[in-house]
């Protein structure tokens, strides 16, 4: 484990830049183009949220931060029903004080539930008829899930099932399922979990010819629970930050323009696609922490702490063997997975593997299938 001092010259901060005055900082404070370098670009949400015009859209994870964006972006094209879904009582209220102004629960369209429960989430489905769904109910946190993998499988797995089958027997026809960059190559419970939520997808849309699609991206910038809340929290309690490795790299997104790019990508998507959304360049971990440290202007120290199970140096996009294909949409890619019925299913698909080909690096914990 490595220590630097972000206030001296072993270069915790930018070299050559003063830090600013000490200030306090919220997450919503920090700036996303000072810090990754890119600048958010328009997606011409407009002409392609058509299909969500008198139509009943409904969300799972409405109350997480890419679901309840969703639901704002959705709300500006007038849906005949927002139905949002969670089993966040907390994250459901959060997203009706954005939209109503009230955090009073008191609305038909919020629906508490879990995706756990495939009976009653069916039932809710049928009932409300959903024409179009936007999953982005998971768990996200690479290394919880590698440590209880069956709560992977039982939520980003089987919970994935769960809504692809109520959405169909809804009646369904579009269907988002929000996928993760760590699903290309996988070397992770995570990635792994992500992986075979797409094949699923990819297999209820080759059924019978809905257009059921996932989209593929990478960090959401200060996303609930993601790097830059997290940095902003510890520097403005004073503690010391960590980074698993001094050259990690990630890629990032805003968090409207995620979820922009993810209504496109509904609007186009053909049956089973993987769309691929531009992240731009990769970014350095740590020049990320520097820059929030010069924000805040607070002296910090950094921990390299190595990197952690399952975790990889670099993220990719695309996975070994995926054929890309470019769309009319400059900023979204079109590439397949092989498709995986539900009854080929099995719990020892979601360990044991690291796939071939990847040259991204990374470090694989004590990789033993799940027992059937």
């Amino acid at each position: 484990m490595t220590t630097l001092d972000a206030a001296s010259n072993r270069s915790g901060h930018l070299p050559g830049a003063p830090l600013a005055p000490s200030i306090h900082l919220s997450a919503d404070d920090i700036d996303f183009h000072e810090i990754t370098g890119r600048s958010i670009g328009g997606t011409d949400v407009e002409s392609a949220a058509t299909f969500l015009t008198g139509r009943r859209v409904l969300v799972t994870g409405a109350g997480g931060s890419i679901g309840s964006e969703l639901c704002r972006q959705i709300a500006r094209f007038r849906p005949s029903e927002l139905i949002m879904l969670d089993r966040d009582e907390t994250g459901l209220q959060q997203t009706q004080v954005s939209l109503s102004g009230h955090g009073l629960l008191d609305s038909p369209h919020l629906l508490l539930a879990d995706i756990r429960d495939g009976d009653a989430l069916t039932d809710t489905f049928v009932d409300r008829k959903p024409d179009v769904v936007f999953h982005a109910a998971a768990l996200k946190h690479l290394p919880l899930l590698e440590r209880y993998p069956d709560e992977a499988w039982k939520t980003n797995v089987l919970g994935t099932l769960n809504v692809l089958r109520a959405s169909r027997a809804a009646g369904a026809e579009r269907f988002v399922n929000i996928s993760t960059d760590k699903a290309a190559n996988p070397t992770s419970t995570l990635g792994s979990s992500k992986h075979l939520a797409e094949r699923l997808t990819a297999a209820f849309a080759g059924d019978q010819g809905e257009r059921y699609a996932s989209v593929r991206f990478g960090n959401v910038f200060a996303s609930r629970g993601s790097l830059v809340p997290l940095l902003v929290d510890l520097i403005n309690a004073g503690k010391p930050v960590t980074v698993t490795h001094p050259d990690a790299t990630r890629y990032f997104m805003s968090i409207p323009e995620a979820s922009q790019l993810v209504i496109h990508a509904g609007a186009i998507a053909e049956p089973g696609e993987i769309l691929v959304l531009d992240m731009g360049q990769p970014v350095r971990i740590l020049d990320v922490v520097n820059r929030v440290i010069e924000q805040t202007g607070r002296p910090t120290e950094i921990i390299f702490t190595g990197l952690r199970p399952g975790e990889k140096i670099h993220e990719e996009l695309i996975g070994a063997g995926e054929i890309v294909h470019r769309s009319k949409h400059p900023k979204i890619s079109h590439t397949r997975v092989e498709p995986l019925a539900p009854e080929d299913l099995d719990r020892r698909l979601l360990l044991g593997y690291v796939p071939r080909g990847s040259s991204a690096g990374c470090v694989r914990g004590d990789a033993q299938p799940l027992s059937a």
